[in-house]
């Protein structure tokens, strides 16, 4: 299994607008064979970061799906509302091999 972690630098301001994004990109993870673990928004400290955390099967798998992912409608409908918009300012990806019981 691989788990990619991402950290996202939002505009503050529109926090409404990547609330919907991310919500919509858990269902299409899901959809394209991933787990979502969720997105972490804002509370406490930092008005401007959030995470997120999903995984695939394999690198492999996540690859397959980063391909899907550009010619999906739904995918490419968000990251044209995302280019549109500008609510992330930046974000880094990690990728992670879990511990687990």
């Amino acid at each position: 299994m691989i788990t990619c972690h991402v950290r996202y630098v939002i505009d503050p301001y529109q926090l409404d607008a990547f609330e919907a994004y991310a919500k919509t990109w858990l269902a299409i993870v899901e959809r394209l064979g991933g787990t979502h673990h969720g997105y972490f928004l804002p509370s406490e400290g930092a008005s401007n970061i959030a995470y997120c955390l999903f995984s695939f099967p394999s690198l492999a798998d996540y690859e397959s799906y980063r391909h899907i992912a550009l010619t999906d409608p739904e995918s490419t409908a968000l990251v044209a509302d995302l280019v549109e918009k500008k609510f992330i300012i930046s974000y880094e990806r990690s990728f992670l091999r879990p511990l687990l019981p």
